[in-house]
C-alpha cells in the first residue's frame, strides 16, 4: 500500500506541474481530464502525509518511552497515536478502493408512470416530492426541465437537473422500478393495487467527455404546453431535439429562454447517449455491471413501498424500515447509505 501512496503522490506532483504550464491550457480536453486526476488524488495524498508524519512523531514517542524520566508522560500520548494511526491506515485502505469516475458529477433525474394508469402518474409525483425534499436537506440546486401533468395533479414523466456535491453519488443506485402497494385515491372500493414508476439517473457530461456531431442532430422549436399563463404558447421558445442515428428524442420547454432551453436539451441528450454508450461497453465486458448493487436497468424492480403496513424494502440489499412517511419525506440517507456501503463492499472485493 505505501508504495502506491507513494507513487500516487509523484503523479500528482507531475499533474501539478502540467497544469503550471501555459500550453496546458490550450487543451480544453488534457485541462478537464488534469483538473478531474487533481481532484480526486489531492485528498488522498493529504491523508497519506498526515499517515506519515503520525508515523514519525510515533518514532519519536518510541524513544522517550526508554526514558524513565519521561516514560509515563509518552506512555498516554503514545497510545492515543497509536489507535489513531490504526484509523488512519483503514481510512488510506478505503480510499484506494476504486471508485466511480462519476461520482463528482452533476445529475439528470428522469421518472416516468409505469404500469397503473393514473395511480402510477400520482405516485410518479410522490417520487418527484420525496427527491426534492432529500435535494433540499442536501443543499442541491434543483431545476425542471420538462414535465407532463395529469388532472388529477399526477406527473406522466418529469426530467430535473440536479446540482451539488455528490448528487450523483448519493442518487445513482435510484435507477430502476419502484413499486408501490396501496388504495388508489381513484378506488371508491378500498382495494390495494399495485402501481410502478421507473426513475433513471444519469450523470451529467459536458462536451469534452462526451461529443455530440451537430449533424446527427434535428432540432425543433414549438410553443409550450402548459396550465396556462401570460407567457405559454405565445412563442416558440420549447425545444426539441432529435439524435438521427439512435432516435432518440429530448423536449425541453420549461424555461421561457429557447437559448436556455436548447442548452438543457442538450444536456439531457448528452447524458443520455453517454449512458447508453455505457452500457453497450459494459455489456460487451461483462454482461452486466458487476461494480454497482444492482445493475440500475429500468427493468429491474428496486424497491417496494407497501403504504398499508407504512414498509418500505430495498430489494437489493434486503433492507426493509417501517418509516414510509419519513421517506416519503424525503428522510432517504438510511436506505442511501446502506446501498452505498454495499457498493464499497463489493468494489473492494473486487479490488483484491
Amino acid at each position: 500500500m505505501r508504495e502506491q501512496l507513494r507513487a500516487l503522490a509523484l503523479r500528482l506532483e507531475e499533474i501539478e506541474a502540467e497544469l503550471a504550464q501555459p500550453e496546458t491550457y490550450g487543451d480544453p480536453e488534457k485541462l478537464a481530464k488534469l483538473n478531474r486526476e487533481q481532484k480526486e488524488l489531492a485528498p488522498l495524498v493529504e491523508a497519506f502525509c498526515r499517515y506519515e508524519a503520525t508515523e514519525r512523531e510515533l518514532q519519536g514517542l518510541t524513544e522517550l518511552l526508554s526514558d524513565p524520566e519521561y516514560r509515563d508522560l509518552a506512555r498516554g500520548e503514545y497510545d492515543g497515536l497509536k489507535v489513531d494511526l490504526v484509523r488512519q491506515e483503514e481510512a488510506l485502505r478505503q480510499m484506494l478502493i476504486p471508485k466511480d469516475p462519476m461520482d463528482g458529477k452533476d445529475v439528470i433525474l428522469e421518472i416516468r408512470a409505469g404500469v397503473g394508469g393514473e395511480e402510477a402518474a400520482l405516485f410518479a409525483a410522490n417520487l418527484y416530492r420525496m427527491y426534492t425534499m432529500y435535494g433540499e436537506k442536501q443543499g442541491w440546486r434543483w431545476e425542471i426541465a420538462s414535465v407532463s401533468e395529469t388532472e388529477l395533479g399526477g406527473m406522466k414523466e418529469v426530467s430535473c437537473l440536479v446540482a451539488g456535491e455528490n448528487a450523483y453519488a448519493r442518487l445513482k443506485h435510484e435507477s430502476g422500478v419502484h413499486r408501490v402497494q396501496r388504495v388508489p385515491e381513484t378506488e371508491s372500493g378500498g382495494r390495494i393495487h399495485t402501481s410502478t414508476c421507473t426513475v433513471a439517473v444519469l450523470p451529467q457530461v459536458d462536451e469534452v467527455e462526451f461529443h455530440l456531431d451537430p449533424n446527427d442532430l434535428r432540432i425543433d422549436t414549438f410553443r409550450s404546453s402548459g396550465a396556462g399563463g401570460q407567457h405559454i404558447n405565445k412563442t416558440e421558445s420549447a425545444i426539441r431535439i432529435t439524435h438521427l442515428p439512435t432516435g432518440t428524442v429530448v423536449e425541453c420547454q420549461d424555461q421561457r429562454s429557447q437559448y436556455k432551453n436548447k442548452d438543457r436539451a442538450m444536456s439531457i441528450l448528452r447524458a443520455r447517449l453517454y449512458e447508453r454508450a455505457v452500457q453497450e461497453r459494459e455489456a460487451e465486458i461483462a454482461g452486466q455491471r458487476r461494480s454497482q448493487v444492482g445493475t440500475g436497468m429500468r427493468n429491474e424492480r428496486i424497491r417496494t413501498y407497501n403504504f398499508p403496513q407504512g414498509r418500505v424494502t430495498d430489494h437489493r440489499i434486503g433492507l426493509t424500515l417501517y418509516k414510509l412517511d419519513g421517506i416519503m419525506n424525503g428522510d432517504l440517507d438510511e436506505i442511501i447509505d446502506g446501498l452505498v456501503l454495499h457498493e464499497q463492499a463489493e468494489r473492494q472485493k473486487g479490488s483484491e
